[in-house]
C-alpha cells in the first residue's frame, strides 16, 4: 500500500492488489499516509501454496479491477 500511495503522489497510476485478510491493514495504511479512499484490488488469500494455474485464475480475476484503478475509474 505505501508503495502506491507514493506512486499516486508522484502521478504514476498504481494498482496495489492484496489477499483479504489484509484489508484492514491496507485501509488503515491509506488513511496513515492520506489517502483514505485510495482504491485498491482484493483477491481470496492465500496466494504461496496455490499452482502456477490456480495463481493465473487470481491473476484473471483482479485484472478488470487493476485495469480500472489504472484508468482512474475508481478514483475518490
Amino acid at each position: 500500500m505505501h508503495d502506491g500511495v507514493t506512486f499516486e503522489g508522484l502521478g504514476i497510476p498504481t494498482a496495489v492488489v492484496c489477499t483479504e485478510p489484509f484489508i484492514p491493514t491496507a485501509q488503515s495504511m491509506a488513511r496513515i499516509l492520506g489517502m483514505p479512499s485510495y482504491p485498491f484490488v482484493t483477491i481470496p488469500h492465500p496466494l504461496g501454496s496455490l499452482k502456477e494455474e490456480e495463481l493465473q485464475e487470481r491473476a484473471r480475476m483482479a485484472l478488470p479491477q487493476v485495469i480500472s484503478i489504472l484508468l482512474g475509474q475508481n478514483k475518490p
